[in-house]
């Protein structure tokens, strides 16, 4: 009997939920509801394109579903094998960018944490004024480089000069603040240099910095443009983006319904690299939010 007092005794301790609670909850619940409609809508409306017919896709009145709908637009764009192949080469020049990225970043990011060396506020600061630079004010200098040195339609070009980024250095470089000295100093008292002590210490922890910075890096690559047209010529070398492009610019506005089925394909990849790395990406905002 005295169990089922106290039970009843916290029963009425509870704060009674008002009509205001109540409204409040409902409001917040619609929001939420809008805001991921209005977040999935453009994906939802791209995928059901993918089975529109010719020129439906831009048909005027607006026409959310196909009258028809065209299952060989994606049976098609899978089916060509000039696309599987451009799906493959541009998979091998992301993962290879981005593995070059976040060696040549978090290697500079360690330099300029730990070490000590002449000039390093200086070079410091040029390194950080780069990200206020926009790219295409480079573009054109940066193609007389590559072109000087015979990168030109090879996967090299599209692979080194954006490895270096200001902004991946200094958000690796801050996490590398984060790490006691203590660790370090213990690690140099047992004989270990500084790549030892970067490989077998520094780089066992960087998963956090390692999926947000690969994940961006992988993006960057996958989605490129401007500089894939700039600098590839060749249509065995084409990566994704210049592919679809193709279904406008060399095969006419007849073929929307193959480009929306095509995007929805080259936008798989990156939903599932989110769906398998989501609570890493979550967890790295909450604790950037905390810091």
């Amino acid at each position: 009997m005295a169990v089922v007092a106290q039970e009843v005794a916290a029963i009425r301790r509870r704060p009674q939920r008002t009509t205001s609670w109540w409204l409040y909850a409902i409001g917040k619940t619609i929001v939420g509801v809008v805001f991921i409609v209005a977040s999935l809508f453009p994906l939802l409306w791209l995928v059901i394109a993918g089975f529109k017919s010719k020129t439906e896709v831009i048909s005027t009145p607006f026409q959310f579903f196909p009258e028809v709908w065209k299952w060989e637009n994606y049976a098609q764009i899978l089916g060509d094998p000039t696309f599987l192949l451009t799906m493959g080469w541009t998979f091998l020049g992301a993962v290879l960018f981005t593995a070059l990225a976040l060696t040549v970043n978090s290697l500079a990011a360690y330099a300029f944490a730990r070490l000590d060396f002449r000039f390093k506020r200086t070079l410091w600061t040029v390194v950080i004024t780069t990200m206020f630079i926009p790219g295409m004010t480079i573009l054109l200098t940066s193609f007389i480089v590559v072109t000087d040195l015979g990168m030109l339609d090879s996967l090299a070009v599209l692979v080194i000069p954006g490895a270096a980024t200001a902004a991946m250095i200094f958000f690796i470089r801050q996490f590398y603040l984060s790490i006691p000295s203590s660790l370090e100093e213990a690690a140099m008292l047992d004989g270990c240099g500084r790549l030892r002590i970067f490989f077998f210490l520094f780089l066992p922890l960087s998963k956090p910095p390692f999926v947000v910075m690969g994940i961006t890096a992988f993006l960057a690559y996958w989605n490129s443009y401007v500089w894939p047209i700039l600098t590839i010529t060749s249509p065995e070398r084409f990566v994704v983006q210049q592919f679809l492009a193709t279904f406008r610019t060399g095969r006419g506005s007849s073929e929307l319904g193959l480009l929306m089925a095509g995007s929805v394909l080259a936008a798989a990849p990156e939903i599932i690299l989110f769906l398998i790395f989501q609570r890493q990406i979550i967890g790295n905002i909450k604790m950037a939010g905390l810091k």
